[in-house]
């Protein structure tokens, strides 16, 4: 790791003040502010997720090597892709690993860790599973989670074993198709047995998404951890994937990583991103407001995480390095504008990479 002196750090023209727009001309956009590379400042790991076709995108590969030291699988490491040609014994032809693989081999090559994303969500494996009940069922799952943790075995540094469990109001644990099979506790507590037998070694992990923004949600998930640790489950670690709303009270999101600290679990912050729409038609908000609503939201869960002791600091993973990468620039959600990343479209610092830079120094 590179040594950087914190004060000439602090005093970079990183800070904020320096984003204003070209004194003489008033067309001018701001000027990206300078920010050292992220993961040589971090006291812990700093990730992004990966798709395979990026690993051949140059670009990519030397903002990627320049910025992060660790990577997980957005996609292509799910059960939608692994069992895209149907479960073996169930009218399927077999796992698919190319792009995973692919990936995993970058990893090594680049000298960054691999975190594996996802063993077992709500939102994936009824079709694949569809038809299966009892001992047949139960057989199938474990032999999922043996056949992908297995093979990742030595690769991975740690799993999202189970994703997003809790539902979106947060009250309750979701009803799907794994919990109608073993239980909503149930379904979890197997997971994280067959997933630690698969892989011994492995940091393995819970996660889900909105538990800054929403404290009913955030109580009901550390509830569950608690349960879970309290009935066996080789838990090693809590993952908040951090999609933040930028309008969330000042303080909150700082009060969930200190709740989710004092169960003495490493924390993982998985899936870092911060609209600067709120899904309104009508935003009169204008882009400056935005853009110090973000940086106050972000900075203060930065800061949170920086805090912890070190063993709780896992990792910290934002979901995409440029805008353009976003699953929040995709499709209809696109309108050229949102700049939900540390990075631009040509990879230099939006002002959340400064604000980022600031917490980790």
């Amino acid at each position: 790791m590179t040594k950087i002196d914190r004060r000439a750090l602090l005093a970079a023209p990183f800070a904020l003040s320096g984003l204003t727009a070209c004194d003489r001309f008033a067309w001018a956009q701001p000027k990206p502010p300078v920010v050292p590379p992220l993961k040589s400042i971090a006291p812990f790991p700093v990730g992004t997720c990966v798709q395979s076709s990026q690993t051949t995108d140059p670009a990519w590969v030397a903002l990627a090597a320049r910025e992060v030291s660790q990577l997980t699988p957005e996609w292509e490491m799910k059960m939608e892709y692994i069992l895209a040609d149907g479960l073996p014994g169930n009218g399927g032809s077999g796992l698919r690993f190319d792009a995973p693989d692919r990936i995993a081999a970058f990893a090594q090559a680049q000298g960054m860790r691999l975190h594996g994303h996802t063993l077992i969500w709500y939102a994936q494996g009824a079709e694949a599973f569809a038809g299966l009940e009892g001992p047949r069922f139960v057989e199938a799952f474990d032999a999922y989670i043996a056949a992908v943790a297995g093979r990742y075995r030595g690769k991975v540094v740690s799993w999202d074993v189970v994703n997003e469990p809790v539902t979106d109001e947060g009250s309750s644990l979701r009803d799907c198709h794994w919990s109608q099979a073993l239980g909503q506790d149930g379904y979890i507590l197997r997971a994280f047995q067959q997933a630690r037998a698969a892989d011994p070694d492995a940091v393995l992990f819970l996660n889900d998404y909105n538990l800054e923004n929403n404290p009913t949600k955030g109580a009901t998930f550390l509830k569950l951890v608690e349960r879970l640790m309290k009935a066996g489950a080789p838990i090693g670690g809590i993952g908040s994937q951090s999609h933040l709303d930028i309008e969330i009270p000042a303080g909150q999101a700082a009060a969930f990583i200190r709740d989710a600290a004092s169960l003495g679990l490493p924390i993982h912050i998985s899936e870092l991103d911060a609209s600067l729409r709120n899904g309104s038609r009508l935003d009169l908000r204008s882009h400056a407001t935005r853009i110090e609503q973000q940086s106050a939201r972000v900075g203060e869960l930065a800061e949170a995480f920086t805090a912890l002791p070190a063993a709780q600091r896992f990792a910290f993973t934002v979901w995409g390095l440029r805008d353009t990468d976003s699953w929040l620039r995709q499709g209809e959600r696109d309108d050229g504008k949102d700049q939900p990343l540390p990075f631009n479209a040509a990879g230099q610092p939006n002002p959340m990479a400064a604000v980022l830079a600031r917490a980790f120094a």
